[in-house]
């Protein structure tokens, strides 16, 4: 017995945080979950909780009713609402008459899923070269998926775990046409606004419910979620069911320091001079400023984004947690007689390659990606430049021309960019031309001539006439293309191709020691995660409640600032909501983009809450799964409950969630 590998495994035996987990249904952690909440979870339970809930493109929800109906988050369907003109006001369809169809959105249930590895990776793969087994593999899921297409009539899509260490076979359920039976006025689905984005405590009704039909009748949906007027309370056990987006929890110590020393940091730098600008702008322009709104919105949400992960990877106890974690599981993987000590190997080759690269991250960026942040304009003609004319990209025809003044304020701080790289990297007296960025910037947006779609349409059908184009922005795009494109192959591959092999390697390494008592990366297929109602103090130490109330909201509405501005409805309507009902609540969930709509569940299944966002903390669960501040927020239906009731007077839709109005 090699009991070096013994101590080593046995160091390594319990790699998870308590609530940690973006769980596969087919792989759940039963015994943790009875261990620290003694609830002994059943399969029926967790069968019963996937058939309920479906996704909404990289958003969920989840059936509430035996007749399609369904609730998410207002945001998921604000597509919907703005094409229907609905945006503002919202909407409540008293009769089946008056559901109105949402155009291109569909839902889809995992009706099915089981484990398929013995079918793709055949025992005589090993005999075959690594080009060839993967080719097999390929052949042999196209295979199955047509296979369960063609026997079940279901989408049928082979998912790659755990680096390719396991296949499991999903099968879906799609439902095509969806309709909107409520959704709140935008008002109060986003109170707070862009300035309270991501932050906590909230104070959102950001509800909406649909009706998934068939045929042209109400989908016949047996499996559904009772809602629970009741809402949660502290310290209560809850499951998160969801379909979040790409986690990098398999990332080394090394890439985190080049997150958090040179990557980060200068993303973050980018976006803050642009919302100072754009902000400065807005002031001068008076009525025109109000050009700036959306992408303030946008720019404000990233920038946002891209602290919370910063903030992340500046904690010393992540970090110090991270790479002891590191520290133990290279023991572990190089005292392995199947894996071999030349195993290790792969951490020195991350910590150079990204070493390596550093000094071109700043360039890279500027000129490749993401490139001139907050200019519609450039990001079009980069388009038209690279224009794939075989598939020609449809988004680039969007007939809703940018605003100039905007554009001219993201075009100059783009040349400055551009300007601080200097003449090594691009060519930059060509550009500005003896013009100041500024002065050049104001030139171009003027000039250009792709603000008008039939122009872009022209361009990007005729590759000579991009060639000979002397549209400043088509000219600007193509100066900047030979180094960008330079930086791009060399990034994809130092860093692209690495990050690949090495986290395939990583992967499959952690499958060795742990199997099935890990989980794989989130991939955007379905999870389940676990945890409890819990109150916390943020990184200002700040106390957080574990739920918000209808008094609190009320208490920042009397303050007059835009962004907390109530609907009419709510105002008139104050005495009427019972003031401490809990309205949107906090969970220890290990949740990470695409959490949007998940149905929250008690440990009766009954629907408490819906998911709408993570805290500025949890954006580090991207890397690591810390409960200490991270916390799910979820929009509660105790809240959500008494407004239907009260305020909307929605009887019917009150009727089918079994309640009496």
């Amino acid at each position: 017995m090699n009991f070096r590998y013994l101590a080593a495994v046995c160091a390594l035996a319990l790699p998870l945080a308590a609530d940690e987990g973006l769980w596969l249904f087919n792989q759940f952690p039963k015994d943790t979950v009875n261990e620290k909440y003694k609830f002994e979870v059943a399969a029926p339970f967790l069968d019963h909780l996937r058939l309920s809930t479906v996704s909404l493109g990289t958003s969920s929800g989840a059936f509430v009713s035996a007749r399609g109906l369904l609730v998410t988050n207002q945001h998921v369907i604000a597509g919907c609402l703005s094409k229907l003109g609905l945006l503002e006001d919202g909407y409540y369809a008293a009769t089946a008459a008056d559901e109105r169809a949402c155009p291109g959105l569909e839902t889809a249930v995992l009706v099915n899923l089981e484990n398929v590895t013995a079918q793709v990776k055949t025992a005589d793969q090993d005999k075959l070269k690594p080009a060839e087994a993967l080719e097999k593999r390929a052949a042999a899921i196209a295979l199955i998926e047509k296979s369960c297409a063609q026997k079940t009539g279901n989408i049928c899509a082979v998912a790659k775990l755990f680096s390719g260490d396991r296949y499991d076979l999903y099968q879906y359920k799609k439902y095509s046409d969806l309709r909107l039976v409520f959704a709140p006025e935008h008002a109060i689905a986003f109170f707070g606004g862009s300035p309270d984005s991501l932050a906590y405590p909230r104070y959102l009704f950001d509800v909406a419910f649909l009706r998934a039909y068939e045929n042209g009748k109400p989908a016949d949906t047996p499996f559904f979620l009772k809602w629970s007027p009741a809402g949660v309370k502290d310290g209560d056990l809850v499951f998160a069911a969801g379909s979040p987006q790409a986690t990098s929890r398999l990332a080394v110590p090394s890439q985190l320091v080049f997150y958090r020393d040179v990557s980060l940091p200068f993303t973050l730098g980018r976006l803050q001079q642009r919302i100072v600008d754009l902000r400065d702008w807005a002031v001068k322009a008076g009525a025109n400023g109000r050009a700036a709104d959306l992408p303030l919105a946008d720019l404000a949400s990233t920038y946002k984004w891209t602290a919370g992960r910063l903030i992340g990877v500046k904690d010393d106890w992540l970090m110090a947690r991270k790479t002891n974690f590191e520290k133990k599981f290279k023991n572990a993987v190089q005292a392995d007689p199947k894996l071999g000590a030349d195993a290790v190997k792969v951490w020195d080759d991350i910590g150079t390659a990204y070493h390596r690269w550093a000094p071109s991250e700043k360039a890279y960026q500027v000129l490749e990606s993401p490139g001139a942040v907050g200019s519609n304009l450039f990001r079009m003609a980069r388009q038209i430049v690279r224009a794939d004319r075989a598939r020609p990209d449809e988004s680039l025809y969007a007939a809703t021309p940018p605003d100039d003044g905007v554009e001219t304020v993201m075009l100059g701080r783009y040349l400055e960019d551009l300007k601080a790289l200097g003449d090594k990297d691009v060519p930059l007296k060509s550009i500005l031309a003896g013009k100041n960025p500024q002065q050049a910037a104001e030139e171009f947006v003027r000039a250009t001539k792709i603000k008008d779609v039939a122009e872009r349409r022209l361009l990007a059908s005729d590759h000579a006439a991009v060639q000979k184009s002397d549209d400043p922005l088509i000219r600007l795009a193509r100066q900047l293309e030979e180094p960008a494109r330079k930086l791009q192959k060399a990034h994809a591959d130092t860093i692209e191709a690495l990050d690949t092999s090495a986290t395939e390697r990583i992967a499959h390494f952690r499958y060795q020691l742990y199997g099935d008592k890990d989980y794989p990366d989130a991939t955007g297929t379905l999870r389940v995660a676990f945890g409890s109602v819990k109150a916390y103090r943020d990184r200002t130490e700040a106390p957080a409640p574990y739920a918000t109330t209808f008094s609190g909201m009320y208490y920042l509405a009397a303050s007059q600032y835009d962004n907390y501005r109530l609907p009419k409805r709510w105002v008139e309507g104050r005495a009427q909501l019972d003031p401490v009902t809990p309205m949107d609540f906090v969970s220890t969930c290990d949740i990470t983009a695409g959490a949007p709509g998940s149905p929250v569940v008690n440990q009766k299944g009954e629907l408490v809450g819906i998911t709408f966002e993570g805290n500025l903390e949890s954006i580090a669960n991207t890397f690591l799964y810390l409960d200490d501040r991270a916390r799910a927020m979820h929009a509660g239906t105790q809240a959500a409950t008494e407004a239907l009731a009260k305020l909307y007077k929605t009887k019917a839709l009150l009727e089918e969630l079994g309640m009496k109005p």
